[in-house]
């Protein structure tokens, strides 16, 4: 959402490489959990959601305050963030292929879809102006 935002100054890595290697740790935290169904399933989905809130709070007073004092707690935030969201995605539709009756699996299935969807839009639309206030800060 606003990793963009969590900058060091003191990093051998400039801003953009900062960046970029923030969105590769979220995504190989997303590309490792999705492949891990076999080895980890999880029924109770809240968790992850409630996990990922609190890893939002947390960074959003980390983009806020500036209180982190190393990049390399910030990658392992940000692959942390990416392995809750992948396992959520992919532990919640195993949970609908398991606990749907068959007639209705399609359905649920689409749902989830759009929910989906819908949730990563309305993120991506609520960082607009969380990411113009941050960046008004004195």
């Amino acid at each position: 959402m606003l990793f963009e935002l969590l900058y060091f100054r003191d990093s051998a890595l400039t801003h953009a490489q900062q960046y970029r290697w923030y969105q590769m740790l979220y995504q190989a935290g997303v590309f490792v959990s999705r492949s891990s169904l076999r080895c980890v399933q999880i029924r109770h989905i809240w968790v992850l959601a409630l996990l990922q809130c609190l890893n939002m709070v947390f960074l959003l007073a980390a983009v806020y305050f500036m209180f982190l004092p190393s990049i390399y707690l910030v990658f392992a935030l940000v692959l942390y963030e990416g392995l809750l969201g992948g396992a959520g995605y992919v532990n919640t539709f195993h949970n609908i292929s398991l606990e749907s009756p068959p007639e209705e699996r399609e359905f649920a299935m689409g749902v989830g879809c759009v929910a989906d969807t819908l949730g990563i839009s309305l993120a991506g639309a609520a960082a607009f102006p969380a990411h113009d206030y941050f960046c008004r800060l004195p």
